[in-house]
């Protein structure tokens, strides 16, 4: 393999972690431009366009449900952590399920999940580096994302790549545009805000998930690009279960995150320097 193909797949691991996490319908796409054997450029981040920054806002929900959902937002805002698992399929190009526990407090995510790649293309090209799974460790700063020991060989045999978000700001061609402020607002209550943007929202009905009774929200968002956004919430206004579907510039993306323990501990330690490669540096070295 390649300096550039190494490059292309060390940016596709760092885009997989942050699907991996609780991003989904919420971020904003680019076009497509897929390397061979999987590996994927900046551009070919696997996730559904939403509406840009510049366009008008969609109306804002009033009413009952607005006041349901607002509480829903402040409760799971307020808890500032949780267990999460989930599982995210973008089209023929990736499958992976995902577990941890994740923070949300003022100065950022941070936490610990364990990312397995499950199938799909990317999957194959992790294989081939002998990596099916990773630990991905997240920080307000940067996030780090484990790699197996034939992938750590073509890095100066460290085992850590960090990724500082704001170098994946300056990635070329506006690729990275937005991601530190998409990493830094990731949080469960995230699908809330976005169901109070949705002119169609409306409240399903009562429902059982894992054992629990729940009201299920669902709504549909992204204007042209429709997306829609389905939880389900507790009698503590907390949710237990997001479903997110859209469409990728990759093909169809479903993310399906379940979240417990709300208040649980969370630790996320930076891996030792040595044992490290940093991601811009790691680009620059091979001409990226």
């Amino acid at each position: 393999m390649t300096g550039t193909t190494v490059c292309r797949t060390v940016v596709a691991i760092a885009l997989t972690a942050t699907l991996a996490g609780l991003t989904g319908c919420t971020s904003s796409g680019g076009p497509a431009d897929g390397g061979p054997g999987g590996s994927a450029s900046p551009a070919a981040t696997p996730q559904p366009s939403a509406p840009s920054s510049t366009a008008p806002p969609s109306p804002s929900l009033t009413g009952p449900s607005a006041e349901a959902l607002r509480a829903v937002e402040r409760a799971t805002g307020r808890a500032g952590s949780a267990r999460v698992e989930s599982t995210t399929v973008i089209g023929s190009e990736l499958s992976l399920k995902a577990a941890g526990a994740l923070g949300w407090r003022d100065d950022g995510l941070t936490g610990t999940l364990t990312i397995t790649y499950t199938g799909g293309t990317t999957a194959e090209t992790m294989r081939r580096l002998g990596t099916t799974a990773m630990e991905a460790r997240y920080l307000p700063d940067a996030y780090y994302a484990e790699v197996g020991d034939e992938f750590a060989d073509r890095v100066g045999g460290r085992h850590w790549i960090k990724y500082v978000y704001e170098d994946l700001e300056d990635l070329g061609g506006g690729a990275g545009a937005g991601f530190a402020d998409e990493m830094r607002n990731t949080t469960p209550n995230q699908a809330v805000k976005l169901l109070l943007t949705a002119e169609d929202v409306r409240r399903v009905g009562e429902e059982k998930t894992r054992g629990r009774r729940t009201t299920h929200w669902t709504g549909t968002v992204g204007g042209a690009t429709a997306q829609t956004v389905d939880i389900w919430v507790d009698d503590r206004d907390l949710l237990v279960k997001k479903v997110e579907r859209g469409r990728t510039e990759n093909g169809e993306l479903t993310q399906t995150a379940y979240y417990s323990e709300y208040g649980v501990t969370v630790s996320a330690e930076r891996p030792p320097a040595a044992d490290t490669a940093d991601f811009k540096e790691l680009l620059a070295s091979q001409g990226g």
